[in-house]
């Protein structure tokens, strides 16, 4: 029978099928709850309400993540290419004394000092402004 063969038959053929479909459907689930946690998150945004308090700029930092692309022929030296891309946060400080960090542009980050107080406006856990005062 075929799928004996194809599937059942103890070779290798049926472990790398196995395996395949496996880590395929990890992959797939994955992104699915990535997905879901993104738009979750998006709509509790849209729902909480927007509110603006007194803070001071505790601290900013950066995040970098680099990708590597390997390129290469048959027969052909193969070469890296690497991409980045940097993430900007903040962290600021309310009269209660509680911490939020906040994902923030990088125009925002450059125009930021630490100690820097002011008035914070978010909305959930979306940044919206900070005013220096």
């Amino acid at each position: 029978m075929i799928m004996d063969g194809f599937l059942w038959g103890g070779g290798f053929e049926s472990i790398f099928t196995i395996m395949f479909i496996l880590i395929f459907s990890m992959v797939v689930l994955m992104f699915i709850v990535m997905f879901v946690r993104g738009i979750g998150e998006w709509n509790r945004n849209n729902h909480s309400p927007k509110l603006t308090v007194d803070a001071v700029l505790v601290t900013k930092r950066t995040h970098v993540s680099q990708n590597h692309h390997y390129h290469g022929n048959a027969g052909q030296a193969g070469g890296v290419h690497t991409t980045s891309s940097t993430s900007y946060y903040a962290t600021f400080q309310v009269e209660s004394g509680d911490r939020m960090e906040f994902a923030i542009s990088s125009r925002e980050y450059g125009m930021l000092v630490e100690g820097d107080q002011g008035r914070l406006s978010f909305q959930g856990t979306r940044f919206l402004e900070f005013k220096r005062i």
